[in-house]
């Protein structure tokens, strides 16, 4: 988004670099990520940087007053997705922003979504750090993928310090569902290398009573104290198959790093909630006095669904009519994506995740990274980015 500095990466960049980049990800990890990696980060100007920053912080703002829970309670759509011993905050957060042009034509940021729930914390790291080995000469030394002057040893420091601390790195476990067949896997495997923990599937665990325990490598029975819990319950939900003796509704004796309830809590649900330039204005469905005349600005969201299913980008009245159960959807006005980030042929719109995480010995939540999804499609994902090149995950580097 800097001209001169897009410009020259773009002149620097070549296949052979690019190859070699995806390359040395795969070989370290012995894992291919089934998701496409961007040629290019992104490099997200200050002023942009500083709309972010505000934008997060007027809707933590929100997120942390204390009425917060009272007013979420009906995210549990159902009895059955409330999980015991509840903490005070959410550990993490990502905040998914649009990146439009306001009426100046200035670049600006707009909420297309939340979730109370981990991204790909230590993955992310392991992207900016490979950018910069493999396209050094093109990123300049001033940008930085950590806000606040935060080097990345530092990131790795805090995330260690939050998920394992003074606990035995083999009696916590990242759960999941068949981790190995996730389009994330690869998260997990960098989490396992960095902090020395267990990936683990949710059928492997054993309960006894009120303790968890997993069968380590050698054989050998482990307890589980903590739970860094990465499992989306849409997911679970739909998977009848898969037997197993432990369930979310167990009063057990661990503790859960990132509480499951903040997946509800901290959703499509909070949309509504939110106020502000940085937001779109959001109705639950079954609350609506009066459907707008506008449809065509507008997007219906399931407030319950997996991977952005069932979103509809071309709302008619008629779709709103056939809903038996308004109650379980959104509509949210349109975010107009620009196209600012310059590629070798069409420009691609870019969407930032700012990931946050609460800091358990300062008790304050802060931005630790992001991850930037470019997108020359309809919409942002891979089934409208088939074909398409200089589109995909990626990170940004901040101007400082």
């Amino acid at each position: 988004m800097i001209q001169k500095d897009r410009q020259f990466y773009n002149e620097q960049f070549t296949e052979k670099k690019y190859k070699n980049f995806l390359n040395d990800i795969i070989n370290t990890y012995n894992h291919t990520p089934p998701f496409k990696i961007a040629e290019t980060p992104v490099f997200v100007p200050t002023a942009l940087k500083n709309k972010l920053v505000a934008a997060c912080k007027e809707i933590m703002e929100v997120i942390h007053q204390p009425n917060f829970k009272e007013l979420t309670e009906g995210a549990f759509f159902t009895p059955d997705t409330k999980t015991p011993n509840e903490d005070e905050n959410a550990k993490f957060i990502q905040l998914d922003f649009g990146i439009c042009k306001d009426e100046n034509g200035d670049l600006a940021p707009k909420l297309i979504e939340l979730q109370g729930f981990p991204s790909l914390y230590f993955f992310q790291d392991v992207v900016g750090k490979m950018y910069r080995k493999h396209f050094g000469d093109a990123i300049p030394e001033k940008y930085t993928q950590h806000l606040n002057g935060m080097t990345n040893q530092e990131y790795l420091n805090i995330l260690e310090q939050e998920i394992v601390g003074d606990t035995d790195p083999k009696q916590v476990v990242l759960l999941e569902i068949e981790p190995e067949k996730q389009a994330t896997a690869i998260d997990f495997y960098v989490t396992e290398k960095v902090l020395g923990i267990k990936v683990l599937c949710i059928s492997k665990v054993i309960k006894k009573a009120k303790e968890l325990f997993y069968i380590d490598d050698k054989g050998e029975e482990i307890k589980i104290l903590k739970i860094y819990n990465r499992i989306i319950f849409d997911e679970l939900q739909q998977r009848s198959d898969l037997k197993r003796q432990f369930d979310f509704l167990d009063e057990v004796d661990v503790t859960w790093i990132g509480h499951p309830n903040w997946f509800y809590r901290i959703s499509k649900y909070t949309m509504p909630l939110l106020k502000g330039e940085f937001v779109p204005k959001s109705y639950y469905l079954d609350q609506l006095e009066a459907i707008p005349e506008d449809l065509e600005n507008y997007v219906l969201k399931p407030l319950y669904s997996f991977a952005g299913a069932g979103v509809q980008i071309h709302v008619t009245r008629k779709m709103i009519d056939d809903i038996a159960n308004k109650s379980n959807y959104l509509l949210q006005e349109k975010v107009a994506y620009a196209s600012v980030v310059e590629t070798m042929d069409n420009p691609a719109k870019c969407e930032v995740r700012m990931m946050l995480l609460h800091n358990s010995k300062t008790n304050k939540t802060e931005i630790v990274s992001n991850l930037i999804r470019l997108s020359k499609g309809e919409m942002v994902g891979v089934k409208y980015n088939k074909d398409k090149t200089w589109v995909g995950g990626t990170t940004g580097f901040f101007e400082s």
